[in-house]
């Protein structure tokens, strides 16, 4: 109650300073009308028949097959699944709305009546279950409304549309391929990108659009500490890699403690640790992965840096050989820079979404973590695209404060007001960065 209410309040002080804005019923009306006619039995379809990531074939097709029908040009396999619907309507700007669609290997146990019973062979070639356990059927939904209202309103903006239907994002690859595929070459490269999450822990109806950074970077990062076997009653006999990999995991926190400011955001978590193989053998290695999180770029560099130091000089310390070394690797795959708006650009979209939606719907919500999104990769400061990411509420208020966490098996949206709310405010957001200008 705490925490609504400050936000609450936080909210009210941004729109005191904004002009008063009247809602743009008639596409609340519409969209609407959309979803119940649909978007409610479409998206009831994807949370049924979700699909792992850079395996979301059938996903991929009917996305397609949804945006073709609509009058789109569509290009599928991009970048793996990815999907690519191109709308020009004149002169003006290209924007570029995007969604993932990928889900997560987790066994619903939401309860709802229409719980994923969906299994799939992984890329690692086991079986799994998979649940849409954090809203990527509310987006994929949503580009499909929004798709329908941006074609339906064609005199109100001029300029291009592209809409692009991302594999991957939960391993964060998706986005990276999808550019490497020619994203910016082979279609309309976009002067803005934007792209909404929904989010369990915001009421519904509610909108936030940060100023600057919306989630951190992430690496993940593997460590072989290797050792030299023996008996576990003579560990004088060897060098026990059990205890020096404890000890790296221990001195590696000293890297957010004591060699980063305590504003800056930074995170180091070892998630796995694997070693040894029977009571009284002490090994020759062990394994351990992490990941890495950080909200600027010279954070991200100091921290990579500082995990490669502490391996390579604990293990020293503790006796292992010149040629016992670890071996530290950074995923190629499993990596993404910050996401950060472009504030300027991000001002825009909060005056459109308060124009559009009426006043009293922007929140600005606290950061509570440090999450990542690999939708950073279509706003890179190279490209020169500005890009805004924002938050759209998936629990009623009265329910916030029990909603089960994302990637929880218990994960649950209310998916009406959420996919109504993600298209009016890709929208509005879109129509205020393509404005007619006869």
């Amino acid at each position: 109650m705490k925490r609504l209410m400050l936000t609450a309040a936080m909210a009210a002080l941004t729109l005191a300073a904004a002009p008063a804005f009247a809602q743009d019923t008639a596409l609340r009306a519409a969209v609407e009308a959309d979803y119940d006619a649909n978007l409610g039995a479409l998206f009831d379809h994807f949370h049924r028949n979700p699909e792992l990531s850079g395996m979301e074939t059938q996903t991929a097709a009917r996305m397609a097959s949804e945006l073709r029908a609509l009058g789109y040009e569509v290009t599928e396999g991009v970048g793996g699944t990815g999907v690519v619907a191109v709308l020009r309507n004149g002169d003006g700007p290209t924007v570029m709305i995007r969604a993932d669609m990928d889900g997560l290997p987790l066994q619903e146990q939401s309860g709802l009546p229409n719980a994923s019973t969906a299994r799939q062979v992984d890329a690692d070639g086991t079986e799994k279950p998979v649940m849409h356990a954090c809203g990527h059927d509310v987006h994929i939904t949503a580009l499909v409304g929004t798709a329908r209202q941006m074609m339906a309103r064609r005199d109100r903006w001029s300029g291009t549309l592209v809409l692009i239907a991302q594999p991957a994002e939960e391993r964060i690859f998706g986005a990276r391929a999808m550019v490497n595929d020619g994203l910016y070459t082979r279609f309309p490269k976009p002067d803005y990108a934007i792209a909404f999450h929904v989010a369990a822990d915001m009421p519904t109806g509610r909108v936030d659009v940060p100023l600057a950074v919306t989630s951190s970077s992430s690496d993940s990062v593997d460590i072989t500490v290797r050792g030299v076997g023996t008996h576990g009653a003579y560990p004088h006999m060897g060098v026990d890699p059990i205890y020096v990999a404890s000890q790296i995991v221990v001195s590696l926190q000293s890297l957010r403690s004591r060699e980063t400011n305590p504003l800056e955001g930074a995170v180091v978590t070892v998630g796995s640790f694997h070693g040894g193989i029977k009571h009284n053998i002490i090994s020759d290695h062990a394994e351990l992965q992490l990941t890495v999180r950080a909200d600027s770029p010279e954070v991200r560099a100091q921290l990579l840096d500082g995990i490669d130091r502490i391996a390579r000089n604990t293990a020293l310390a503790l006796g292992v050989p010149e040629d016992r070394l670890p071996v530290v690797t950074r995923s190629t795959t499993e990596t993404t820079p910050a996401t950060i708006n472009d504030a300027a650009t991000a001002a825009r979209v909060r005056t459109a979404v308060a124009a559009g939606l009426g006043e009293g719907v922007l929140i600005d919500e606290p950061r509570t973590g440090m999450g990542a999104e690999d939708f950073a990769y279509f706003v890179t400061p190279e490209s020169g695209v500005k890009g805004v990411y924002f938050s759209v509420g998936g629990t009623p208020a009265a329910e916030v404060a029990d909603a089960p966490g994302h990637h929880s098996p218990l994960f649950r949206i209310t998916p009406r007001p959420a996919v109504i709310t993600g298209v009016e405010a890709s929208v509005a957001s879109a129509e205020a960065l393509m404005p007619r200008n006869d």
